[in-house]
């Protein structure tokens, strides 16, 4: 018997329209800087979104083209926010439009408001959603055959936010993953439970129900042993005991379990931190393939100043590698490097170009460049 080797993600050919298809909710977030929300007078405004993040990062950092399926509503929020989609390169033409009537009743903006943290004052976030426009997308929406067959896409990117949203969300990406898999798509998921959402299901098993179903047709896992536990009821029973927050043997064991449950899953990825201060942090990245368990090199005191959507940029980074050829371990360095970048920055992204993060990811040092 020949012992497994690590995948190649099977893309397909350059001339596809889209590097990255996203699917999921792009909300305002609004950062009050050093200031706490309940303090605040002035707010900074991103654009952002677990799913669309890691679409955004592909297309701003690494260069990909990319498209994001949502909803906004037809107002001035509305248009601020896919002012600022467009400034990060990622296309609005598959974006669907809600008539607002005025006061926000039946649909409007969702909203994040996000401290960063310092020191002992942990990252804060609240979120303002309900009604959203994206909350009600449905999945006769959007023709799944035109993007990912004749415009041509080679890879999907959804996650468990957009689909705990609505019962109407979870059918949606149930729908794009099933579409992108018959169709050839790379896909992945990421987990990214969020028990708040979940628990408005009037289904009390909703997130192992349409979990379970999206994972079925995933090529790539997003999820580390909490996840897994929480969203596929995976991993509980062959807990392993944690030695500290850097040990990545829960996690790993748990991933083994997923890639024994889903046999169409090439990989599961995670991150792993150990947060000394909301400011200092250590940091890395891990992906398991039926090979066996890759490594980042440990980041064991990394200076933080907005840690929010590091994970996304960690994604972004991993999948650009994948795309570009690279192989596992490049690939997770090069995600590994991008999610370290993105908590130097603030919003939700990484403010950094491709050269920046290859560079990195070789062990650049942080001298200054003149």
């Amino acid at each position: 018997m020949t012992a497994p080797s690590d995948p190649a993600f099977p893309t397909a050919a350059s001339d596809q329209r889209w590097d990255c298809v996203a699917l999921g909710e792009v909300m305002l977030r609004f950062d009050p800087g050093e200031d706490r929300i309940r303090t605040a007078r002035t707010f900074r405004v991103f654009e952002g979104g677990g799913e669309y993040n890691v679409a955004r990062g592909l297309r701003k950092t690494f260069g990909h083209s990319a498209t994001v399926l949502t909803a906004l509503p037809h107002n001035e929020l509305g248009l601020l926010a896919a002012d600022l989609i467009m400034q990060g390169g990622v296309d609005t033409s598959h974006v669907v439009w809600r008539t607002h009537d005025g006061v926000g009743r039946t649909t409007r903006m969702g909203l994040n408001f996000t401290e960063r943290g310092f020191g002992v004052r942990g990252a804060l976030g609240l979120s303002d959603r309900a009604n959203s426009a994206a909350s009600q997308l449905r999945a006769d929406e959007f023709d799944w055959q035109h993007i990912f067959v004749h415009e041509g896409a080679r890879w999907l990117h959804t996650g468990g936010i957009f689909a705990a949203l609505s019962e109407s969300t979870a059918q949606t990406a149930i729908a794009a993953v099933c579409a992108a898999r018959q169709a050839g798509v790379v896909v992945s998921f990421d987990l990214n439970y969020r028990a708040s959402l979940w628990h408005a299901h009037p289904d009390a098993n909703a997130a192992r129900r349409v979990c379970h179903t999206i994972a079925a047709e995933c090529d790539l896992l997003v999820a580390d042993d909490f996840a897994l536990a929480t969203c596929l009821g995976i991993g509980a029973e062959a807990a392993v005991p944690r030695t500290g927050p850097m040990d990545p043997a829960p996690a790993t064991v748990a991933a083994q379990l997923a890639l024994r449950t889903f046999p169409q899953l090439k990989a599961v990825a995670f991150t792993l931190r150990d947060a000394y201060s909301a400011s200092r942090n250590a940091w890395a990245g891990f992906l398991l393939t039926r090979a066996g368990l890759h490594a980042s090199r440990e980041r064991g005191d990394l200076d933080v100043l907005d840690r929010v959507g590091c994970g996304d940029a960690f994604l972004a980074g991993l999948i650009h590698g994948f795309l570009a050829g690279a192989d596992v371990q490049q690939a997770l360095d090069l995600g590994a490097a991008h999610g370290a970048w993105a908590m130097t920055t603030p919003g939700d992204n990484a403010s950094a170009s491709a050269e920046e993060i290859d560079a990195l990811a070789h062990g650049a040092a942080a001298t200054v460049r003149r």
